[in-house]
């Protein structure tokens, strides 16, 4: 077995758990909105307040934590993580498990951000983008396996429960990380400042606002997967967890795609990533009332997603080298500002009555401003980093 083999399955690991509990949210929606006696998109907002979560916790935790041991730091995120789930399953109002989401979504981005050098340290920097592929793929996994068992838990037995078992799911996580990580002290050179003077950089900011502003464009339609595919595409409710596997399904080819084609060509993957990732919209957008499109979009989708995720982080991880751990992380805070962004407008035109399509129209509009943006990015930078 390689040496590289059990610290990427623990790190794997990690992303199985943080997956299956970011994206249970979207198909879990109904449920609780159901417990608590409120709409719809007036539940979206847990999956906004994790997002806002991950967008202030990347930066600042990754930042103070500059002078910590990665494997101490990458189980002190999980840890935190683990008991922010576990406390989201006794929220007495839907208000107070907003803020529970909130918690949980504060070592979301870091965990991802230092976990992405751990990988690259373990593997050989030349196999970078497949290190990173391979941790990214726990959240592949999630949405095969975890995501569909959580939502089909919690139309059965509730969506307490399915946090819970999400919280049990971190403890195995941790124990992985604590037995198969090894230690990852920093440069003695690392500190907080140190990781500051790095975000002093123009292209690295315009890449991290092409990744908030394009990814908004899945979440708008991911968010709400659920009534789109029964009200829409008149599927039946109990297929809402097969179809969920299958976007699953998508996100490991296009991990396993982008990975590799990131060891290549960092910037002609993100830029493929963008335009397939705006032409799958326009198609759910087209098609989705009719059962087969709608079911071919999603995993569909799910291909351009982690496609396009996988390479934006190794571009921003290039743009900031003296502070790859912030650069990470950042992708995952922009991702995330996607997240609040896309769900918010998702849920604003279903709350105008536009119908449940017209998110995927918001979406295109949102991942082309995304494209525009980093293409943009790329004319300062193209001297320093090849095309």
């Amino acid at each position: 077995m390689k040496r590289s083999t059990l610290p990427l399955v623990a790190l794997a690991l990690g992303g199985l758990c943080i997956g299956t509990t970011e994206f249970a949210a979207m198909g879990l929606l109904p449920f609780i909105a159901t417990s608590f006696g409120a709409t719809i998109p007036q539940t979206g907002h847990i999956i906004s307040a994790y997002a806002l979560g991950v967008v202030i916790g990347a930066p600042l935790l990754t930042i103070l934590a500059a002078r910590m041991d990665r494997k101490t730091l990458l189980l002190s995120l999980m840890g935190f993580y683990t008991f922010a789930n576990t406390l989201s399953a006794f929220a007495p109002s839907l208000g107070w498990l907003t803020v529970g989401r909130f918690l949980a979504g504060l070592p979301h981005g870091a965990f991802f951000g230092v976990g992405a050098v751990m990988g690259a340290h373990v593997a050989g920097a030349e196999k970078r983008g497949r290190a990173v592929a391979i941790m990214m793929a726990g959240l592949t996994v999630a949405n095969i396996l975890g995501v569909p068992l959580v939502t089909m838990a919690g139309r059965l037995l509730g969506w307490k429960l399915s946090y819970i078992g999400v919280g049990f799911l971190g403890l195995v996580s941790v124990a992985s990380i604590a037995a198969w990580l090894p230690r990852l002290p920093v440069s003695s050179q690392a500190s907080a400042s140190t990781e500051i003077a790095a975000l002093g950089n123009a292209p690295l900011w315009m890449v991290f606002a092409a990744g908030a502003v394009g990814f908004g464009g899945m979440f708008s339609v991911y968010s709400y997967v659920s009534p789109l595919l029964t009200e829409t595409a008149g599927l039946p409710l109990k297929s809402v967890p097969l179809v969920l596997s299958l976007f699953g399904a998508g996100m490991t080819i296009g991990a396993l795609l982008g990975g590799r084609l990131s060891d290549r060509s960092v910037v002609k993957t993100v830029l493929a990533g963008f335009v397939l990732t705006a032409l799958v919209l326009f198609g759910i957008g087209m098609l989705a009332a009719r059962p087969w499109a709608a079911v071919l979009g999603i995993f569909a989708l799910g291909i351009v997603t982690q496609f396009l995720g996988v390479s934006l982080q190794a571009r921003l991880m290039d743009l900031s080298p003296s502070a790859p751990s912030l650069g990470a992380s950042l992708c995952h805070s922009g991702l995330n500002i996607g997240n609040a962004s896309g769900a918010w407008l998702g849920g604003a035109v279903l709350t105008a009555g536009y119908g449940n399509l017209a998110p995927a129209w918001v979406g295109l509009g949102l991942t082309l401003a995304g494209g525009l943006i980093f293409i943009a990015a790329l004319g300062p930078a193209r001297r320093k980093f090849s095309i």
